[in-house]
């Protein structure tokens, strides 16, 4: 496991991080319960979760992000390596000049894509094999980007990689090769004056690529063409400050359930756009990064980069109602 000895300071202009703000209104019920903590993992060794997909047993695979690895972590806690990516001569990714693995996703068969920003020619996605062995990069992504939230379209063969830095969704054959520049908008660019994460938790549902900015604190809706070109993005939500990536919390239906990282919260957030809080740091979050969630369970990883005690975790909780 490498030690990162600057990971505090690192971590003050770390991944999926937007500003510290005032928490929504919360003027509902919550549409989740029981929340619990059933992993606690090592901030200094970089056990920073950053991003999560789900297993058929429950189990959830997560991104540790300055440990460069993917671990699976059971529903109950327990806790197994799977990969750590090839390290990087000199790193340098924008903003956090360190090697990082950021957004996953999960194929029916078993194959995880990560992303991978090194500010190197190993910047892309890289395909982790369900039988074992290195992971391998089956695209490049640009070296002076920072390619973070990651989806797959099984049925159109396509990933798409939500770049923080360069505002920019890439599209990427699922089998590997060229990137294209899907979409690019001023909606997802960072905003000039901010913290430089612009486009970073992404989906794909009913048809549409969703996707979230950090800086501009808005939920996103691409839609896309019979041909697979990208629609006009729209915007469904505003006033999400500091959001990362997010979850829906059917798989019809507009309901999401989205993590605001600065503020330890997850929000439901209404197919109108409205939005309140349903988890806080009183549940366990530290610095949330993603949810993800299957049937009745929730399931939220913290990387804890901003809070005074560090505690990474994997949280799970139980959704009433969707």
């Amino acid at each position: 496991m490498p030690r990162l000895p600057h990971l505090a300071g690192i971590a003050a202009t770390a991944v999926a991080l937007g500003l510290l703000a005032s928490a929504p209104a919360s003027g509902d019920a919550p549409i989740v319960s029981q929340p619990r903590v059933v992993a606690h993992f090592a901030f200094d060794a970089g056990e920073t979760p950053e991003n999560i997909a789900l297993e058929p047993d429950g189990s959830a695979e997560l991104t540790f992000a300055f440990a460069r690895q993917v671990a699976n972590v059971t529903r109950h806690g327990g806790i197994r390596r799977r990969v750590t990516l090839p390290a990087v001569a000199n790193p340098n990714t924008p903003i956090v000049h360190n090697a990082i693995v950021l957004g996953v996703a999960r194929a029916h068969g078993g194959t995880l894509y990560v992303n991978y920003a090194t500010g190197s020619s190993e910047t892309g996605i890289w395909r982790i094999s369900p039988d074992g062995g290195a992971p391998r990069q089956i695209a490049q992504l640009p070296a002076d980007g920072l390619p973070n939230g990651l989806a797959l379209d099984e049925q159109r063969g396509a990933l798409y990689a939500a770049d923080s830095v360069l505002g920019t969704v890439w599209r990427v054959p699922v089998t590997g090769g060229r990137s294209t520049a899907w979409a690019r908008s001023t909606a997802l660019a960072p905003v000039p004056s901010g913290t430089g994460f612009g486009v970073n938790g992404i989906k794909v549902h009913d048809g549409a690529v969703w996707a979230s900015n950090t800086d501009r604190g808005t939920l996103l809706r691409i839609p896309v063409h019979r041909d697979g070109s990208a629609g006009t993005v729209g915007i469904r939500a505003t006033g999400l400050d500091g959001i990362d990536d997010f979850a829906f919390t059917t798989r019809h239906g507009n309901t999401v359930l989205a993590a605001l990282n600065g503020t330890s919260q997850v929000v439901v957030v209404r197919p109108d756009g409205s939005h309140s809080v349903v988890l806080t740091a009183q549940d366990g979050l530290s610095n949330p990064t993603s949810v993800a969630v299957r049937g009745r369970t929730v399931h939220v990883p913290s990387a804890s980069y901003f809070a005074a005690v560090k505690d990474p975790n994997l949280l799970l909780a139980h959704l009433n109602h969707g």
